[in-house]
């Protein structure tokens, strides 16, 4: 019920702006999947759900402050919206905290320091490749510096490097 609730109001949040609910909707799907199939426990399965859904929650500051959706710029502001945005929720300082380290490093790839950090990275990953419609070297070039977990890898390959036609 808390993550139901907490994607209730992400999409509260972001109105009308359905770009960025298919966006959020989609990264916590294959963060949740690639948890679940890694095996995380109860509470850092918590951490990423929560992160994927907010992990773009500062892109609309960002660019009414900034004029841009650049990553650095989701970084500063995602943390004080996500912050306020989960002040109606019972969390655990610790798992709160985390939460927002993930939302204000997302795009720090070189300081991916735990599962719940990777598996993040990895789903947005998976999800910005189609919508940005990236080149196969873009994305070989990630997954050799990037992908670490066994379903990300497996993710990865089944949709953007060994494709197979459907049935």
């Amino acid at each position: 019920m808390l993550i139901d609730n907490i994607l209730d109001s992400a999409i509260s949040y972001n109105g009308s702006d359905v770009k960025r609910i298919n966006h959020l909707l989609k990264v916590f799907s294959f963060a949740h999947h690639i948890g679940i199939m890694e095996q995380c426990d109860a509470e850092i399965q918590t951490i990423i759900d929560i992160s994927a859904l907010l992990h773009d929650i500062g892109i609309h500051e960002a660019e009414r402050k900034h004029n841009s959706s650049a990553g650095n710029w989701q970084e500063i502001e995602g943390p004080p919206v996500a912050q306020e945005l989960l002040k109606g929720f019972h969390l655990d300082d610790a798992i709160k905290e985390r939460i927002l380290f993930l939302i204000g490093h997302h795009h720090h790839y070189k300081i991916i320091d735990d599962i719940d950090f990777q598996i993040l990275v990895e789903a947005d990953f998976l999800v910005n490749i189609f919508e940005d419609e990236m080149d196969e070297h873009s994305i070989e070039n990630i997954k050799e510096k990037i992908f670490k977990t066994k379903t990300g890898i497996q993710l990865l390959e089944k949709l953007y490097i060994n494709k197979k036609s459907p049935p």
